[in-house]
């Protein structure tokens, strides 16, 4: 009976440890590669660090086709504190944001879009 015990915990602790490992690597495999990447310009309309365990920093980026049109709204992460508040100095002036989507991401602990910006300029 004390044998097979010691040979459920050894089991049961290298299901874990598989486990741990697996969803480890695929965090690192999902944020060390991006799906695409691209720019988006508009204005930038929100920038909030919110969360109740993990903070992240998200924001709204309005971008307007033509006059009159109804705004498309692109929602988006900052993982980088630098560019966070380099975003808050320009929240409603006209910018540009240089972007990385990752996709399938585990957990909101490092965003809640799959949209990451990794940078922006100043269009006006």
């Amino acid at each position: 009976m004390h044998i097979v015990k010691q040979v459920f915990i050894k089991i049961g602790s290298v299901i874990v440890l598989i486990a741990v490992l697996g969803f480890g690597g695929w965090t690192w495999f999902t944020l060390s590669y991006n799906y695409s990447d691209g720019e988006r310009a508009g204005y930038i309309q929100k920038l909030s660090r919110k969360g109740w365990v993990c903070k992240t920093w998200e924001g709204e980026l309005s971008m307007i086709n033509y006059p009159g049109a109804a705004p498309e709204i692109f929602h988006f992460s900052v993982r980088d504190s630098k560019i966070a508040k380099d975003i808050e100095v320009v929240v409603g002036k006209r910018v540009a944001l240089t972007y990385e989507q990752h996709i399938n991401v585990p957990t909101s602990c490092f965003g809640e879009t799959e949209y990451f910006v990794i940078g922006l300029r100043v269009i006006e």
